[in-house]
């Protein structure tokens, strides 16, 4: 593909095998970019890239655990390897547990394996993919928070909002440090979303309804939606954005009330 707002650069993607990941890589593929899919799904990842390629894309498939600094540091690798750069890093890759609840329900191994993957995952991938990214004359990185970073919820998911708020921190303050050296880095916060991870808790029509409810578009995000954001800060088209919590949320965060009720 020629002529796309991705034209010329290199993205990787974590957690690309399914979902926003999945959504952006095809995103991207379409605007020109070549795609580094990166998962531990072996299965899906590389049906991920048979899709882009089947649109006439050009993407490998690398497996990567994101709590391992080895894989991390693999997959990096092989972006330039591949491509020949890195221009474009997405920390996309994340988890919302199940038995994730307040501070005396949730177990220890539920905290650690979310921090584990959330934000020392983003934290890895910013490690290896920074100098990277130096090596290219700039880019952008993209780090998964959520709107749960910025709002606290009434129905706990502890280790999910504090994973995301540390991405949101952790984001900001790279943004400042390397500002100058041309890389740019925004958190992205989706709001809820009609994807697998959210709809595992409302698995009813009224448990959708009553978190339906707080979001003044009235319903909930898709995960296209989410990677055309994503491709708006991959792209020159943001240039001059960094440092900012991307929120794409249908309203969520700026409401008190909604029209319903009024």
């Amino acid at each position: 593909m020629s002529g796309g707002r991705l034209e010329g650069k290199v993205a990787l993607i974590t957690g690309a095998a399914s979902g926003i990941g999945r959504q952006t890589a095809l995103r991207f593929g379409r605007e020109a970019a070549c795609v580094v899919v990166a998962d531990i799904d072996d299965a899906a990842g590389r049906d991920t890239v048979a899709q882009l390629e089947g649109e006439g894309g050009r993407g490998i498939y690398v497996h990567a655990d994101v709590t391992l600094d080895a894989d991390c540091a693999a997959m990096v690798a092989a972006a330039e390897s591949a491509f020949g750069a890195l221009h474009v890093l997405f920390n996309n890759a994340g988890i919302s547990h199940i038995d994730d609840d307040d501070a005396i329900s949730t177990a220890e191994a539920v905290w650690d394996l979310t921090m584990a993957i959330n934000l020392k995952g983003v934290f890895l991938g910013c490690k290896h993919g920074i100098p990277a990214l130096r090596r290219a004359g700039g880019g952008s990185i993209i780090n998964m928070a959520s709107f749960v970073a910025i709002l606290g919820a009434a129905t706990p998911q502890l280790a999910y909002t504090a994973s995301k708020g540390g991405v949101l921190a952790m984001s900001r303050e790279l943004s400042t440090v390397h500002a100058r050296e041309g890389i740019r880095v925004n958190a992205l916060c989706p709001g809820p979303l009609h994807t697998e991870m959210l709809m595992k808790y409302l698995d009813t029509e009224a448990k959708q309804q009553r978190r339906l409810v707080h979001v003044p578009m009235g319903r909930f995000g898709e995960a296209d939606e989410i990677a055309s954001a994503a491709l708006y800060l991959a792209s020159d088209e943001s240039s001059y954005v960094t440092g900012t919590s991307f929120t794409v949320d249908g309203g969520i965060t700026a409401a008190y009330v909604t029209p319903e009720d009024r």
